[in-house]
């Protein structure tokens, strides 16, 4: 009984580090809108305060002996690069468009991790994902139309970069299964410090946006262990549903904070990405689901 109970505690752990670290990455859009530096200066500094962070968190891990190694190999620098140039495109897309196009449409990352997949690695692409996908297309479809004629489209286009930057990177840590991922995470959090030098002046900041970008980083970090300590808890596809509660968690900061209600196409599109990305993490959880409950029945008889 205390083995059961102890696994119970562990996997509600699990679910609410993971339902934090979704509020703390929701918190992305208003902190990016809030600070008036240009992108890349809001990527430098928070890759710097974020890198430290998430280094300080690895080596804690390492002297517990639970931690990744600290060789990237081509395959760590591979990753850490495309994280960089992710992250900078979605720090600039907040910047040039709603934050409810940004996270919806970042929201389908899954779907073009699976269609990378199909594509590149032949693997299956099940049906239900594809009716998913399908309705997300058409939603980010309505939502990046809206925004043609209403001076939102670059960043439209800038979350439609990240979302594939992003899923490329998601599929790379799928093939590279014995990448340092987390310790990846902070090198490219670094690497992010280095653009900003060539075409800004990052210790030119206001003393206003200085805390902010301290915050900025210091969330980025702890999202990130969050979601690590969290998701290493409980089954991936669980994990993956509460993580889409980001979405609605970043459209509310950004009604509640900035006062930003998108255009009515932009609502609808949303909507029906929503729905899609929520009725599909809702399936494939219910499907991870079963056979650890046919395994307790199994047990109990």
């Amino acid at each position: 009984m205390a083995g059961v109970a102890g696994t119970q505690a562990e996997h509600r752990l699990g679910m609410a580090l993971v339902a934090l670290s979704a509020g703390v990455f929701g918190l992305a859009g208003i902190l990016t809108k809030s600070i008036e530096a240009d992108p890349l200066t809001v990527t430098s500094w928070r890759g710097l305060v974020g890198g430290v962070l998430i280094s300080a968190y690895v080596l804690w891990r390492r002297a517990r002996g639970g931690g990744e190694s600290l060789h990237l190999g081509w395959q760590g620098w591979l990753l850490a690069g495309l994280g960089t140039f992710a992250s900078i495109a979605f720090i600039a897309s907040f910047k040039n468009t709603y934050v409810a196009n940004v996270v919806v449409i970042y929201a389908t990352v899954p779907f073009v991790v699976a269609l990378m997949a199909w594509v590149l690695a032949n693997e299956a692409f099940r049906r239900e994902t594809a009716v998913a996908a399908t309705a997300c297309l058409a939603g980010v479809a309505i939502m990046v139309g809206s925004g043609l004629g209403g001076g939102h489209a670059f960043g439209d286009f800038l979350a439609l970069v990240t979302t594939f930057a992003f899923a490329l990177y998601a599929a790379l840590v799928r093939r590279f299964r014995t990448a340092p991922v987390v310790w990846a995470g902070a090198v490219s959090a670094f690497l992010g410090v280095l653009p900003a030098w060539f075409v800004a002046d990052p210790l030119a900041t206001s003393a206003r946006d200085v805390p902010l970008l301290a915050a900025f980083g210091f969330a980025f970090a702890l999202a990130v262990v969050l979601w690590t300590e969290g998701a290493r808890r409980i089954p991936a596809a669980e994990a993956g549903l509460i993580g889409t509660a980001e979405v609605p968690i970043g459209i509310f900061f950004a009604w509640l904070f900035l006062s930003e209600v998108p255009p009515a196409a932009s609502l609808a599109g949303g909507a029906i990405v929503l729905s899609a990305v929520f009725a599909h993490a809702w399936r494939d959880w219910n499907t991870a689901r079963r056979p650890i409950a046919a395994r307790g029945q199994s047990q109990n008889v």
